[in-house]
């Protein structure tokens, strides 16, 4: 990044210059949704919750627009896909390798701290294989009182 202050604080050319560097031409939605989705740090939405942060901030896209930029972004590498739900998809901005918990009930997705968790006795992998990621969620209800 460069040091010059204009260029820091100009989240524009930060999202155009992310989108350049994973691949993606930057054109003016992708940009406005790599702002809405990366200025707030790591989080975890659903296409229908980016879309409508997208309409609060007068971004005209249509709900379609929005699944097809987020796996756009998927396919680049700038997010990682949560399939929690059968009914719903969640992105996630952190793409380094963690764990989740889900707030059922509420639909809350929060990562797991680093470290707080190993995965232990997995399967002999297939000849020529070799594991991408694995995905651990656990479910969490508010205990009953």
């Amino acid at each position: 990044m460069s040091s010059n202050p204009a260029y820091q604080t100009c989240p524009t050319r930060d999202a155009g210059d992310r989108l350049r560097a994973a691949g993606l031409r930057p054109t003016r939605q992708r940009i406005a949704l790599a702002d809405l989705l990366f200025s707030k740090g790591d989080r975890h939405l659903t296409a229908e919750e980016l879309h409508e942060e997208a309409v609060i901030a007068k971004v005209p896209v249509s709900l379609a627009t929005v699944y097809n930029t987020l796996h756009q972004f998927t396919d680049a590498g700038m997010l990682r896909v949560l399939a929690i739900e059968s009914s719903k998809t969640y992105f996630d901005t952190n793409v380094s390798d963690h764990q989740h918990f889900f707030l059922e009930g509420e639909n809350v997705v929060m990562d797991i701290p680093h470290g707080d968790m190993t995965v232990n006795g997995l399967p002999k992998l297939p000849e020529g294989m070799e594991i991408a990621h694995i995905d651990v969620v656990v479910r969490l209800r508010r205990k009953r009182i």
